[in-house]
């Protein structure tokens, strides 16, 4: 099907692509957006805040590989985190 369609409307296509994304690369971003506004209100006081990049797949790009000292040190900030938001809430409760 490409084959079939001229160079100068490919081009448009793109051009429309990048000003309107469509197809899984807005599904994408539709996903970010949501996991991001999740993110931000359960981070902690003072927190990184999180932009919908942050949960969108990085395509073409080669992957670094964590350590597992490093993956350690991101469960363990995880883990932190949710135990602070449950505490929290137990002492809302009272």
């Amino acid at each position: 099907m490409l084959a079939e369609v001229p160079l100068a409307l490919m081009y448009e296509w793109m051009e429309y692509a990048s000003r309107k994304p469509f197809g899984e690369e807005r599904a994408d971003l539709r996903s970010g957006i949501i996991a991001a506004t999740i993110a931000n209100a359960n981070r902690g006081k003072g927190g990184k805040r999180f932009k919908p990049s942050d949960f969108m797949p990085k395509f073409g790009r080669r992957a670094r590989r964590q350590t597992p000292e490093q993956i350690g040190q991101v469960m363990e900030a995880f883990m932190r985190a949710q135990n602070a938001v449950v505490e929290r809430r137990k002492s809302k409760r009272g």
